[in-house]
């Protein structure tokens, strides 16, 4: 009998050789139809590249997955059952591909983007997979349908425009996602919950490779490749849909874990936190909450001096060291109390680099 470990590292290389094999042509296209990320006054890089390197993903991931599942059948000769929520993150996640794709190739409104956001998260809640407990956090332990629903909705679109918005340097969103992809595939193998495991897997193995090429260009450094929306909200929907199966308390999936949420909440702590903080910026500054800007946490380090892999550095540094502390904290406090370290801590974090733009920008001056 295999054991699953085996399998997942399987789907990890299955995939991760699709993405090497897959990418290329991807890039090659590109440049075929001119579909690239044109450089403006916000954007880091100043040359036009590629854009579709995400379109890969999805594919990527379900085949390997699939075949990881068929094989894993015929080895244990075992039923794998797929429930109303698994088939509905399907469809759910082949809307928000489609519409990212349809973006890369020749735009698309974002307020017609949004929508189909919302729609696709809309299906969760309603096929059974909601946010029903919150362990405390705020005094709050079980939620009723009619909030934890909506509350699900905002958190999948939050999270999905999230990792969308961080997507301003090489390797960050990518980088962020296999920190948070990897931290979650633990806590399901943990679980035994196999298919979302290879799932999970599936996804890793792609997206490392598109950071192979994304950071370095691959081969002669000719085909360098963004992710696109195609990719960016198909990361995101993945990983807001990954911390609500985790968080939803199903005694028949799981049993009881009182730190779920708090997991789930510190694998996407930066990006979630880099969002709130440039929206209340936005607000503080009387400017509109959408309009594309240059205060990202990727920026900020940027105008401190430091190169893109540095500033990456960095950031991935700060999410792990995110969750070193959360881990040492949950023995000794609540989640309310981790989670006002967690702010205070983010904010001494940004008060740091402040300090440092001011002194970088005396120097040039």
């Amino acid at each position: 009998m295999i054991g699953t470990i085996t399998f997942i590292i399987a789907t990890f290389l299955v995939s991760f050789v699709c993405g090497i094999f897959t990418i290329p042509q991807i890039t090659n296209f590109c440049k075929k139809k001119e579909l690239y990320d044109m450089p403006n006054l916000r954007k880091v890089h100043t040359v036009n590249i590629p854009r579709m390197g995400g379109t890969c993903f999805m594919p990527c991931m379900i085949v390997a997955a699939l075949l990881s599942v068929a094989v894993y059948r015929f080895n244990n000769d075992e039923t794998l059952t797929i429930s109303l929520w698994s088939f509905m993150f399907l469809v759910s996640i082949i809307l928000v591909y489609t519409v990212g794709l349809i973006d890369d190739i020749v735009g698309v409104a974002p307020r017609v983007k949004f929508l189909v956001q919302i729609l696709a998260a809309s299906l969760m809640p309603f096929s059974g997979l909601y946010i029903n407990n919150l362990y405390g956090f705020m005094g709050i332990e079980t939620i009723p349908f009619c909030i934890g629903a909506p509350l699900t909705v905002f958190v999948i679109v939050f999270i999905d425009n999230a990792l969308n918005l961080i997507d301003g340097i090489d390797g960050l969103a990518g980088g962020l996602s296999v920190l948070s992809l990897v931290g979650f595939l633990y806590c399901f193998q943990r679980e035994g919950l196999f298919v979302y495991s290879v799932l999970i897997a599936g996804l890793i193995g792609v997206v490392v490779s598109f950071l192979y090429y994304n950071m370095y260009g691959g081969k002669n450094h000719k085909y360098k490749i963004f992710m696109g929306d195609s990719g960016s909200l198909t990361l995101g929907f993945m990983l807001a849909f990954l911390l609500v199966k985790f968080t939803m308390h199903n005694p028949n999936v799981m049993p009881f874990r009182s730190d779920s949420l708090l997991i789930s909440f510190t694998l996407l702590i930066v990006p979630c936190f880099d969002v709130v903080r440039v929206i209340l910026s936005r607000l503080y500054d009387r400017q509109p909450l959408f309009k594309a800007d240059k205060r990202h946490i990727h920026h900020k380090l940027l105008r401190c001096g430091l190169s893109q892999h540095c500033a990456l550095a960095s950031i991935l540094g700060l999410q792990l060291a995110f969750v070193v502390l959360n881990v040492v904290l949950y023995s000794f406090l609540s989640i309310n109390y981790i989670v006002l370290v967690d702010v205070l801590a983010f904010i001494a974090f940004n008060i740091v680099v402040d300090m440092f733009i001011k002194r970088v920008e005396r120097v040039n001056v």
